[in-house]
């Protein structure tokens, strides 16, 4: 039972049920919105060439709607970390809502914390007692923006409100009159207004014109260079983004003195389409736009604002806001709200960047490696498969594209070793290495890190176990023929200690000879890959050395020296090890 609601006000979950099948029996519970008509719509054929004015709507909307709203300190940190982000407006709090909200305005005022090319803005319904509350919060602010706010919707107005559309016409100009007059007693601030008919996108597009007309009247100061702010917002998303756009254009289209105007979007995301409907409103003819990092807002959120802005970097267009730290604003913002961002956020999620299937890693190894080959061949400087903007302009780093499961592919395995360790794994090699990989991953169940992926690269390639334990080769030239080497091998089979001569018309090629005389089996070398790791003294060479077996088998063994002579022979070694390891095994 709820307190203070009797039965027969609060009837049960039954007698509910049966009204709502009552009702269903008349309409259906749900219809398509019905479009605007608007025959001659320009939006589809435009694009987004310049970027919108962005106001970061965090410290208002997006704090209200957490769970455990910001204290003022971590409001301040908030603040501090929009401005560095690069947002020119701002809006803070509805000082009229708390006194927490009325403080924290003062303060960023009082104590000179807004930089001089920030504006910020405060939120205020259209009551008198909230206005004067908000424009005292604003004592001496150089300039802001008053954002008044009033529900538009017949759902609004006549559930809500209980209002006729004059009595709500009245209400949104009175306060816009009285905004108007309490500013003109503060000559030192620079005082603009912005209103917002909230649920703009379920109001009948002429009843909207009709009450932002009557706040334009009121105000009467909107200039061209003093525009008033009209936010037309998608408070709850009912309507499809062409609908939207569509609404968006209509009013822009049929707006008299549209220089005198700017045209703000606020879009919710309650059918996951906020970003689609803000761009296809920028196509509309929106100039400004409203929203949050991360989408932080009521319901299901608002516009994320990090999307939108790389969205349009991504096509080109400078927007003026600096993502290139966004692991640190992630973090920054998750501690101060508590609020994890999702793994798959696009841009500012852990797993976005990262391919953990064959094919994908493979084609993204590919095309960096290519990479320098995109201004010639596709006129841009970044074209990557899987990948439609560098990971690197966001502060994120290469070795995490590719994470290592069972799922994984050789080419995938090959780049983490490549870009954390320097190694050329040959692309012949690579099968062996996905083999040794996929059952280590097989074994652990979960998700294989860069430092396991190395180690299992030492034991299974470099430092295999086995019959065959090298201490040494000492190769020398002959007196007379250069071409021609004698050499001696010191190694252990099964233990014991053996000395080998070996002669032949090379390093290896001796090598090889002499080490046949102990194998069990028979091998032969095939063309290896070498590289150096490293410069200078410090430098390392890398032998990878298929092994041929006699019945045509090829297994590949890894040394490392300083010398590429001895980094070889230790790579034969420890390819005959793992050669005899696998007959044993088959």
């Amino acid at each position: 039972m709820v307190p203070g609601v009797s039965c027969d006000e609060y009837p049960s979950a039954g007698l509910r049920e049966e009204n709502a099948m009552s009702n269903e029996k008349k309409v259906p519970k749900y219809v398509a919105p019905k479009a605007i008509d608007l025959p001659g719509r320009r939006w589809p054929a435009k694009a987004i060439d310049k970027s919108p004015r962005w106001c970061a709507v965090d410290l208002r909307d997006g704090n209200q709607a957490l769970p455990n709203p910001l204290n003022p300190e971590q409001k301040l940190e908030y603040f501090r970390l929009l401005c560095g982000i690069g947002f020119k407006e701002i809006e803070v709090a509805c000082p009229s809502a708390s006194r927490g909200d009325f403080d924290f305005t003062r303060r960023v005022v009082a104590e000179g914390l807004i930089p001089e090319d920030v504006m910020i803005s405060v939120l205020t319904m259209c009551r008198p007692r909230e206005v004067e509350t908000t424009l005292e919060s604003l004592e001496a602010v150089p300039r802001a923006v008053v954002h008044t706010y009033l529900a538009t919707s017949d759902l609004h107005t006549q559930q809500v409100l209980g209002r006729t559309r004059a009595e709500v016409i009245e209400m949104a100009a009175s306060t816009a009159r009285q905004v108007r007059e309490l500013a003109a007693q503060m000559p030192d601030s620079d005082i603009m207004l912005e209103f917002s008919p909230e649920e703009f996108s379920d109001t009948e597009p002429e009843f909207a014109m009709e009450i932002c007309r009557a706040v334009f009247e009121a105000w009467r100061s909107a200039s061209k260079e003093r525009p008033l702010i009209v936010n037309l917002p998608h408070t709850v998303e009912r309507r499809p983004p062409n609908h939207y756009a569509d609404m968006i254009e209509w009013f822009c289209a049929n707006w008299a003195e549209r220089e005198k105007i700017v045209v703000s979007v606020h879009v919710h995301n309650d059918q996951g389409m906020a970003i689609a409907s803000t761009e296809l409103a920028l196509l509309a003819g929106a100039d400004r736009v409203e929203g949050t990092l991360f989408g932080h807002g009521e319901r299901a959120g608002n516009t994320d604002l990090v999307v939108l802005a790389n969205n349009l970097r991504s096509r080109g267009v400078e927007t003026g806001l600096d993502f290139s730290k966004l692991p640190e604003i992630v973090q920054t913002v998750e501690r101060l709200t508590r609020v994890p961002v999702y793994c798959r956020q696009p841009y500012s999620g852990e797993f976005v960047f990262t391919a953990f299937s064959a094919t994908h890693q493979d084609a993204i190894r590919k095309g960096m490696h290519s990479l320098s080959e995109s201004p010639e061949k596709f006129g841009v400087g970044w074209k990557v498969p899987y990948l439609h903007i560098d990971p690197a302009d966001l502060g994120r780093r290469y070795e995490r594209l590719i994470r290592i499961t069972s799922q994984s592919g050789k080419g995938g395995i090959a780049w983490v070793l490549e870009q954390d360790y320097g190694l050329e794994v040959p692309k012949l090699m690579q099968p062996e290495l996905r083999l040794a990989v996929q059952r280590f991953s097989d074994r652990v169940e979960r998700e294989v890190t860069s430092e396991e992926v190395y180690q299992i690269f030492q034991e299974e390639f470099v430092h295999p176990s086995g019959r065959y334990e090298l201490i040494g080769y000492w190769p020398r030239p002959d007196d007379d023929d250069p071409t021609l080497i004698h050499g001696e091998i010191r190694i252990r089979v099964d233990g014991v200690e053996r000395r080998i001569a070996a002669e032949g018309n090379g390093p290896i090629s001796a090598f090889v000879r002499g080490l046949r005389k102990v194998a069990s089996r028979e091998f032969a070398v095939e063309d290896y890959h070498e590289q150096a790791i490293g410069k200078g003294a410090d430098a390392q060479a890398v032998a990878y050395v298929p092994i041929r077996l006699g019945s045509g088998e090829v297994v590949f063994g890894v040394g490392t020296d300083t010398n590429i002579d001895q980094a070889a022979v230790r790579a034969i070694v420890a390819g005959l090890c793992r050669a005899e390891r696998s007959c044993e095994d088959a």
